[in-house]
């Protein structure tokens, strides 16, 4: 079995291991293999028997947990096998936290143990209790709006939203104990920024990654900092193409509206308000970048985000209330919405990275060519379903059988490979009124 961030192979035992022990029962559990080189080769102990007894005392006294230490003899060696379960509550060895992240072990200090004792605990940064900030010192007019894009969306009951603001923010559980909670202070406060540091929007124009032309800041609560970098965006930093269809003038971004605003509605709620950095957007000539301090979750790659969105927000405080006031339209959609709007507007589908700053959102120009869908790993038959529902706006699952002359079994599975990818969408209904649409 290879080194990885579960495993930790030693050839022999320090006391000092214990700091690595105290790691893996505050990350994800893992196995610490006693007797073994960097390449994994049994080496083999001394003093195994005694080892196995000292081992799990010291782990006891010192880090008051229980581990399981498995003695095994072969013929190359003995070798010990400790295993760590993930706590849940914080581990400290002599005071320090230790955390294991990927292979590394790293202690935990400043914001990071801060975020990490809150995490333990249950509760996210936003969700913590602020004091000496009253519901009076929050923004009226902020409230207002809230409301007003809530009742369209409806997903509050209209007697809440007829109510004071003091019951608006116990409904949307961003109170506690009579304190507003952070993700109170941001969302409605006339200047966050006061209390959190960074909690703004950089936006800047480069014509190359050393030649900024000019730059804005975005200030305010979360909700006027949406709506300004919006408005901001697309008035003088997106250029659009104008063209007449018969008297009436239409213009067309370079960017799809609705993408952007995705792009930029995860930053808010997956950010790490912590970390004291303001969210960046860059716009070059040729792509526009987003940024947003923020870490995956131990099990999670870039490969798994683009398969499945996480539920669960950075911030799920912010998240809520951004849900219920209609500025995110559905849970776990927004990478596949911002991939469907790209497909539909012609350019390639967004560039998600991820380093340990953050996160990485990138879009390019480009038209979606069938070149560019091939790239995609799409038959030909997906491809001219693309084109055809640019044009027909939806298909049904006997047209596509009729169309491209195949089984239904064959365009079940490749229209559902298209919405899996979250290039098309489903109606999800069943029988005659089922089609599919970009």
């Amino acid at each position: 079995m290879p080194e990885n961030q579960n495993i930790e192979w030693k050839e022999s035992w320090k006391d000092e291991y214990l700091k690595w022990i105290c790691g893996f029962a505050n990350a994800s559990g893992g196995k610490i293999i006693i007797g073994k080189n960097d390449s994994g080769k049994i080496v083999g102990l001394k003093e195994s028997k005694k080892l196995l007894e000292e081992i799990p005392n010291k782990t006891r006294d010192i880090l008051g947990i229980i581990v399981d230490v498995n003695l095994h003899q072969t013929k190359e060696g003995d070798f010990i096998e400790i295993i760590i379960e993930d706590y849940p509550y914080p581990v400290n060895y002599k005071g320090q936290y230790h955390y294991r992240s990927g292979s590394t072990k790293q202690e935990l200090k400043g914001a990071a143990l801060d975020k990490f004792l809150l995490q333990k605990k249950g509760i996210r940064w936003d969700g913590v209790p602020v004091p000496k900030i009253r519901i009076d010192d929050l923004k009226n007019e902020t409230f207002e709006i809230f409301r007003k894009k809530a009742i369209k969306a409806q997903r509050i009951d209209d007697d809440v939203l007829n109510d004071d603001n003091e019951n608006l923010l116990e409904n949307l559980k961003l109170l506690e104990n009579k304190y507003l909670k952070r993700a109170a202070i941001l969302l409605f406060h006339p200047n966050p920024a006061k209390f959190v540091t960074g909690a703004f929007i950089k936006i800047g124009y480069f014509e190359t990654d050393d030649e900024l032309k000019f730059q804005d800041e975005i200030q305010g609560n979360i909700f006027e900092q949406l709506e300004k970098t919006i408005d901001l965006l697309f008035t003088k930093y997106i250029k659009s193409s104008i063209s007449y269809e018969g008297l009436n003038r239409v213009e067309k971004y370079e960017y799809p509206k609705d993408a952007v605003r995705e792009a930029l509605l995860n930053a808010v709620s997956h950010k790490d308000y912590s970390g004291g950095v303001p969210i960046q957007i860059s716009v070059y000539p040729e792509k526009l970048m987003f940024w947003n301090e923020g870490q995956l979750p131990d099990d999670w790659t870039i490969d798994k985000l683009f398969e499945k969105h996480p539920s669960k927000p950075f911030n799920p405080d912010i998240a809520n209330a951004l849900f219920r006031s209609g500025y995110i339209e559905s849970w776990g959609r927004g990478i596949r919405k911002m991939i469907r709007e790209c497909v539909q507007f012609g350019i390639p589908k967004p560039k998600l990275f991820y380093d340990m700053s953050g996160f990485w959102v990138e879009f390019s120009k480009g038209t979606y060519n069938e070149e560019h869908l091939k790239s995609l790993g799409l038959n030909n038959r997906q491809i001219k379903a693309i084109k055809y529902l640019n044009e027909h706006k939806r298909i049904t699952n006997s047209e596509y059988q009729t169309i491209y002359e195949v089984s239904r079994n064959t365009a079940t599975r490749d229209l559902s490979e298209l919405v899996d990818r979250g290039l098309i969408k489903s109606s999800n209904t069943k029988g005659a009124g089922s089609y599919y649409e970009l």
